[in-house]
Order: structure tokens, then sequence, then C-alpha cells
């Protein structure tokens, strides 16, 4: 059994997805009917087998339905829906056997293809469907129920939590996904924003377009959009994943790849770094002291660079001295790099902006 509280005395804390929730708000109402009593928390089993506790927020029943919530917790990495509640109303049907799940106010409503969901319906990805499927037919079996059951999920606040994921982009309108693979949330992983960068990749495609502009956040973003005409679907958020995006590119033959960013990840970039955190890679202030000198900067202006606080300082210090080439450099670096990792598969346009969004150099 995994408790979200024994992993406390982990360094970091896991948390439970929105489908994990929803799961455990179906599998309390069907109790607390069943039972007639208030449910407090549920066991439910998770895609790989193992069981999760979760609390159950509120419970209210009656002889044929039921109405159960679920904080969801996203452990040590919340995003933007940890503390909403996840809302299941439960009820029997006529259909025997029949496990019928959509989605109620706040879950969002798929517009685009490519997300493997169906047009114009509820997001509620499969795996929380078949989790939800699995935990209450264990308990129609236990219970010797032979029922038809609708789940209707709802989150109160996912109209207004929508706008802060990257559901837009992706054509998931007026509310949040209810999502989940693992049924878990693991702190600060990688899995979940590598899959989000597949998925708008998966979009793009679907709706016609191989043409992407990559960006290293929602600022570059903002900027590429006023020079770079393309759907909103096309702006795929890279952050600090470059390497594993323009190989995802490659991949599904994208056939032109936007590169787009300020001088702190760009600079990482062409020191030929795949990940740019800022915690697993610093700025190589002598790889840009190398580049300075090779744009014919004087020793004194290369020695500040090596000691320069940031990238940002670096490129200060390059605009007061006039050092004319450097930020070519930089983009020329990225490209290379940028182009060695998609295996030569993806043309590339390397744009470096300044942080009132002016060109400072460009490559393609």
């Amino acid at each position: 059994m995994i408790s979200v509280e024994d992993s406390k005395k982990e360094k970091l804390r896991t948390g439970y997805t929105t489908g994990t929730c929803a799961t455990a708000a179906a599998k309390a109402a069907l109790l607390s009917i069943i039972n007639q009593i208030k449910i407090e928390n549920v066991d439910v089993k998770l895609p790989k087998g193992s069981f999760i506790k979760i609390p159950i927020h509120s419970c209210q029943f009656d002889k044929s339905k039921a109405r159960c919530s679920v904080i969801k917790d996203g452990g040590d990495d919340p995003d933007v829906t940890h503390g909403a509640e996840i809302i299941v109303d439960l009820s029997f049907t006529e259909k025997t056997d029949e496990i019928e799940i959509d989605g109620g106010e706040g879950v969002g409503i798929v517009t685009k293809p490519g997300l493997g969901l169906e047009l114009n319906k509820a997001a509620i990805n499969p795996v929380p469907k078949k989790m939800i499927r699995e935990n209450i037919k264990e308990v129609l079996d236990k219970h010797l129920l032979e029922k038809g059951i609708k789940v209707i999920i709802s989150v109160p606040k996912g109209k207004e939590l929508g706008p802060k994921t990257d559901n837009p982009r992706i054509g998931i309108l007026n509310g949040i996904s209810i999502l989940g693979t693992s049924g878990i949330v693991i702190p600060f992983s990688t899995a979940s924003y590598a899959a989000s960068i597949r998925q708008n990749l998966d979009v793009a495609i679907a709706m016609g377009n191989d043409i992407v502009v990559l960006t290293t956040g929602g600022r570059s973003e903002d900027f590429a959009k006023k020079i770079i005409d393309l759907p909103e679907h096309c702006f795929v958020q890279m952050g600090d994943f470059s390497g594993y995006t323009i190989q995802q590119c490659a991949k599904k033959e994208i056939k032109k790849a936007y590169v787009v960013g300020f001088i702190g990840k760009l600079a990482k970039m062409a020191a030929g770094v795949k990940q740019t955190h800022v915690k697993g890679s610093k700025v190589d202030m002598s790889f840009l002291a190398e580049l300075a000198r090779k744009c014919n900067a004087d020793e004194k202006i290369i020695d500040s660079i090596k000691k320069a606080n940031t990238a940002r300082h670096v490129s200060e210090i390059i605009a007061e001295n006039n050092v004319n080439g450097f930020f070519e450099e930089i983009c020329n670096e990225t490209y290379k790099h940028m182009r060695k990792y998609s295996e030569e598969k993806v043309p590339l346009d390397v744009i470096l902006f300044d942080f009132e969004g002016n060109i400072l150099a460009r490559k393609f």
C-alpha cells in the first residue's frame, strides 16, 4: 500500500493525479450508496496494480445516487490543479453492467484532433477512465450487484484553471483535463513535461501543420507570435528540454522548426547542453568568453565575461562594448547543435531575442 503521507519520509513527497482523484471520488460514492454511510477514505487500485489511500473531502448520498469529492494533491511538484476539488456525481442506470463516464462543469471539451480523444467530448484520458471502471467493477462484483453506473466528473474551478495549463493551445476548452498514466505524481518528473511536448507536436500534425515554433517559455513565445504567423497549436514551449524536443520533431517528421529564446537558455544550447534547467546546468562563461574572442573582443572584455554573473550580464557587456558578431555566434552554435540532435533532419530558424522583444541575431 502506497501512502501519500508515508512518502513524506522521502526527500520529495509524491501526489496523485486528477484521474486518481476522480477514481477515488467515484469509488467513495458507490460505497456510500451501498453501505449508507459517509466514506472518509478509499483505497484506489492504480494501473500497475498497487493501491493508494485517498482521503475523501465531501460525501453526500441517498439510496440511488451520491456526490463525493477529493482535493487534488500534487505532492512536492504541484501544478495549477493542486488544491482543486474534483467532484463525482454517481447514479445507477438501467444499463446493467455498463459504466458510463462523462465530464461536467470545469472539465474541458476536446476541439482538436491528435490527442487520442474523441472530438467534442470531455477531456478524460483513457487511463483514468480505465481506473474508474476497474475500481467500480471491483466494488460491484464484491457486493454481487448487477447495476449500470453513470459517473459525471466536475471541477468547480476548472474553467478558470484551464487557461493556466497547455489546454487552450492544444484545443481543450472551458476546463481542465482528467489525466494520469500511473495515477501518482512524481515530483519534478520530466515525464509529464516530455509528454506535453509530444502531445503538442501531435496536435500540430493532426491539424495539418508541419512547421512549429519551439520556445523556451511564455515570454519568448509572446515575442515569437509577433513575428511568426502560425496557429496557436504550432507554438511549443520546450522549456529546458531543447534536445529532446528537436529529436521528437525529427521523429515526427516536422518540416521546419523555429528555435526561439533569450540569451540565458540559448547560451547553454550553444554550448551543447541538451537539458538547460538552471539546477542542472550553468552558463559556461569560459565558452562565452571564447566566442567573444572569436569576435575580436579585447582581453579586458574577455576577462570581464569570464567573471560575469549571468548570461544576461554577458549580453550587457557585449552591448556596452559593441562586440560585433557575438550574438550571431550564439545563434550559429545553437543551430549547429540542434541540427545535430535532429540528425540533420529538421530545417531550423534560430532567433535570439533581447528582453524587450527585439531580435539580437538570427540563423537559418
